[in-house]
């Protein structure tokens, strides 16, 4: 099994972007990721295409087909690399840079390319917007998960009553909230130390949809969403994409001594699928950190930096328990100590996280590694962490019970 090395990194900014088509994303994303690795996109071998929405555009099938059809037919990717489509909700990103590290360890390929491109704001269609985040659940029998929150939140005297008009995704991270606030002591406030946290990182990255700082007192000030979420605590509606090149070890040592200097090597990347379980039981994010660090034999005090999936500053809080970064119900306390801030011990989300960065479903992932790569790097400029010599990102997506169906952890190392 061949090492893998990633060798280029690219993201567009995050925006609402109407105009923009999602064929224009994908080639601004491969241009940028050529620029980066130095090494052109036609030496891929083969190409793992991640995309959530684009049926809700009236393309269902061949996705990554027809946006890179451009670069196919220009020669900037040969005309036959093969495209493979990936979709895992949210997680797509990360389950499609799986498929190219698992090609280059196998030997199947020596260069290999995963790009994600997502556009989910529809100003005109909002009624679409809301199929597409509510197609994360359970959409063939519906009442059964409803029948399934209803029990758990009678069961810990909480309340769970979504409405048509709102995405049944907030109601339920809002129930878990709640369940987690009641059972530890977690407060509001917690939840708004972790959405000014990333608002503030995120003001130093010209990529963020927000670039704006909010104190915890503006966080808690703003517009409510559903208890205890307000605005600024959970991702905005976002379009852009993201693409990372990975590459085999002999690859990498016949490249320019500039390149290798900036490769970064993939210790390990993990998929993991959620399921139906009780609130306060292990999550498929601890299951899916566990067996990551057991087989790369690495331990969650070694890690320098990480990217977690915040679709709500709850579900930061969350994860970093999840992670073993602190005990179960210390993750309000431990962010808002500012441990996961920018000169903190484990500095949590330099990008901005998803609540300022923005979510652009399929390609939050690798968006995810590319502010990883660029940390261990050492070329992040003023959000740059002391120490990064190990790095994590956590990528979750769509919903089964109280876990996200699909779930991705991987290490990233400094070569």
């Amino acid at each position: 099994m061949s090492d893998v090395f990633v060798i280029g990194v690219a993201t567009t900014p995050f925006r609402r972007w109407p105009e923009a088509t999602h064929r224009q994303l994908a080639q601004q994303a491969l241009d940028a990721l050529e620029r980066d690795a130095q090494v052109p996109a036609s030496r891929a071998d083969a190409v793992w295409f991640g995309n959530c929405a684009l049926h809700v555009f009236g393309q269902a099938t061949a996705r990554g087909q027809v946006v890179l059809s451009g670069p196919l037919a220009s020669g900037q990717l040969e005309p036959s690399t093969p495209i493979i489509n990936v979709e895992a909700g949210c997680a797509t990103g990360s389950f499609a840079l799986h498929g190219a590290i698992q090609a280059i360890a196998s030997g199947g390929a020596s260069v290999a390319l995963a790009i994600g491109v997502e556009k989910t704001f529809l100003p005109n269609l909002l009624e679409k917007t809301k199929e597409l985040f509510d197609g994360a659940m359970d959409r063939l029998t519906p009442d059964a998960p409803m029948a399934f929150y209803a029990q758990a939140a009678a069961q810990h005297g909480l309340e769970f009553a979504p409405t048509p008009d709102r995405i049944a995704l907030l109601d339920v991270c809002a129930l878990q909230a709640r369940w987690h606030m009641k059972t530890y002591g977690t407060t509001a406030e917690h939840l708004a130390a972790s959405a000014s946290k990333n608002h503030t990182h995120g003001a130093l990255n010209p990529n963020a949809q927000h670039q704006k700082p909010r104190s915890i007192a503006e966080v808690l000030a703003d517009k409510p969403v559903l208890s205890p979420l307000t605005r600024s605590m959970c991702a905005p509606i976002s379009d852009g994409a993201a693409a990372v090149m990975v590459a085999s070890a002999d690859t990498v040592k016949g490249l320019p001594d500039a390149v290798r200097a900036r490769a970064v090597k993939v210790v390990g990347l993990e998929l993991a699928t959620g399921r139906y379980r009780a609130l306060g039981e292990p999550s498929v994010t601890s299951r899916c950190a566990q067996r990551l660090f057991a087989r790369t034999h690495r331990r969650p005090d070694q890690v320098d930096v990480a990217e977690v999936h915040d679709a709500t500053s709850f579900s930061e809080i969350s994860t970093v328990e999840a992670l073993g970064f602190c005990g179960p119900g210390e993750g309000g306390p431990w962010v808002a100590s500012g441990r996961a801030s920018l000169g903190g011990e484990r500095p949590i989300n330099l990008s901005g996280g998803l609540v300022s960065k923005g979510h652009p479903l399929a390609a939050s992932g690798l968006a995810m590694v590319h502010e990883l790569v660029t940390q261990l790097r050492q070329e992040a400029g003023n959000r740059q962490a002391r120490s990064t010599r190990l790095a994590l990102w956590q990528n979750a997506g769509g919903l089964t019970g109280f876990d996200e169906a699909a779930c991705a952890v991987g290490l990233l190392e400094r070569a």
